[in-house]
Parts: C-alpha cells; structure tokens; sequence
C-alpha cells in the first residue's frame, strides 16, 4: 500500500511550494527517500507521478513538487522560469523530504527529467546530502540546443523579442508571454513538434496548467548550461536516462557529457524521442532509476 499525501514547505520569499508525498507502507523503520520535480513548463500532472508511484512501490518514500509558479505551488509571476531559483527551491525540498517521518535522512536520492534533469546534474555537484542523481533526457547546454532547434533566419528576431520585453519591464510591464506549445507559426511558442503538442496538451485537472510562459524564461534557458556541472557530479553516482532520437534536449549533447561524467555512473538509452520515456517507453526508464536507487540506497 502507497499512501499519497498533500504536503507543503516554504521557500525564499515565504513561497509555499506545494508536493505530493508518496508514504509506501511501513514497519517502523527509516526508509530511504527521492526527491523529484518536472520539467520545463509542466506540472506534476504532466506524466511523472508513474515515476514516483514506480520508486514508491520498490520501497522508496517520494516527494514531488510544483515548482513555485506552477501548478498547485505558490509564486507570482505564474509560469516564469528562472532555473536557478528552481534549485535553490529544490534544496528547500530536500530539507523538508530530509525531516519526514519515517526518512532516513542519509539516504535520500534525486530524479529530474528535461530541464529538471539539468537541476539534477548541478544539484549532484553541489548539494552532498544526495547519495545518488538520475538524469531522464536532461538539458545540458541551452545555447547549443537553441543552435539545433531555431533556424538561424529565426535568431534574429527572438534576440530583438528578448530586448523589447527588457525594455518593457523597465519601464514596469509585466513580463511578455509566449504560448508553451503551437503548431500556428504565427505564435509564438516554445516548442512546435507534435509529441511535445501531445505531452503538454494531456488531459490535466482544470486550473492546474495554462499554455503560457514568460519570454524571459526562453532567455534563461538559452543562458543555461547544466552540462558544465557534469564533471563535478562524481564521487555522487550518476544514471543518465537518455533518449537515441531526443530532438528536444538533443541526444548528442547528453551521450558528450556523458563522457565527461567521472565515474561511478552508467548510461541507459530506450530508442524514441524526448517524451517518450513518459508512456512508450516507461517501463524501461522507471526500472533503471528503480534499480538505480535500489544499489545506492539501499
């Protein structure tokens, strides 16, 4: 039996950051725990609570949260990503998971996926309470995914869209929006392929998501290099999780840092795209983590 609880902890600022605690049935002993929070743009509805019911179900006790400004989390303005402020949001998680009942506080682990799988990388290098990170389709450089992703003809403008909402706010506008997901090129949106349209565009409980980001968290990806921390992850061990045909946070880039990684890690790679670890493929990325976290946390 897995119990899944409503809990909240408050970050910088007073932000209640808002989690569910999945509780698997105990016998009065510490068990260890995982820390896990999605990715760009989403929600804990969005495809990752199989995640936490999978390592809850092998023994683990699980907190995933919103990140502030999404979803049932507190933060103003909603849906703006600044990922540095996620992971110092994630430390604040990580003390809260470590004074659960029932945690044993020297065992805890930590998953991320796309843009969190990022958060992941730089929180196994700086933050020596994980006893072990995995990476699902992790972000390593934004400036070189933007390179693959945005036709060069395109570059120019966004660059002018990033000065008219610097301008903007200067003069105490709200920061401009952009649609997360479109297929209408005459919107803007972060992303246009038809698995991301299916990933973000999934049936969530009404209120919990809008289809808008901030113009200024597409610059704050762009300024984010994740990989550069990759290196300093070891002596923590590392399972990366990555897709063969990732158009998204891209393949080549992950399997580069990978080899940069220092031992002890291991590399797991399921043959379809960014989002199909989610549901096609599942089964395949939930049992490495599960196995994962089995051989270090155990």
């Amino acid at each position: 039996m897995v119990q899944r609880l409503d809990v909240e902890f408050e970050a910088d600022g007073g932000v209640r950051l808002r989690a569910w605690l999945f509780v698997p049935s105990s016998n009065g002993t510490l068990r260890p725990a995982i820390s896990m929070a999605h990715g760009y743009a989403g929600t804990r509805e969005h495809g990752i609570e199989g995640f936490a019911r999978a390592f809850a179900d092998a023994g683990f006790i699980v907190l995933l949260h919103d990140h502030r400004g999404f979803g049932a989390s507190e933060g103003e303005p909603r849906h703006d990503i600044d990922p540095w402020r996620q992971i110092a949001d994630w430390r604040r998680a990580l003390s809260f998971l470590e004074s659960c009942e029932g945690v044993d506080p020297a065992r805890i682990g930590l998953w991320g996926t796309s843009y969190a799988g990022g958060h992941a990388l730089v929180l196994g290098a700086t933050d020596r309470r994980l006893r072990c990170v995995v990476a699902q389709v992790p972000t390593i450089s934004g400036y070189e995914q933007g390179l693959r992703r945005i036709p060069p003809e395109l570059t120019a403008s966004i660059e002018q869209a990033f000065t008219n909402d610097e301008r903007a706010q200067a003069r105490g506008e709200p920061p401009m929006r952009q649609a997360i997901v479109s297929v209408d090129a005459g919107v803007p949106a972060a992303y246009r392929t038809n698995d991301a349209m299916d990933f973000y565009l999934q049936p969530v409980p009404e209120g919990t998501w809008e289809n808008t980001v901030t113009l200024r968290s597409t610059r704050a990806a762009r300024m984010y290099e994740p990989g550069a921390w990759i290196s300093r992850v070891s002596p923590t061990p590392l399972l990366m999780v990555v897709a063969t045909y990732d158009t998204i946070t891209v393949t080549d880039l992950a399997l580069a840092a990978y080899e940069k990684a220092l031992q002890p890690k291991r590399l797991v790679m399921f043959p379809g795209g960014h989002f199909d670890g989610y549901a096609k493929y599942f089964r395949e990325s939930s049992t490495a983590a599960v196995d994962w976290f089995r051989e270090h946390l155990s």
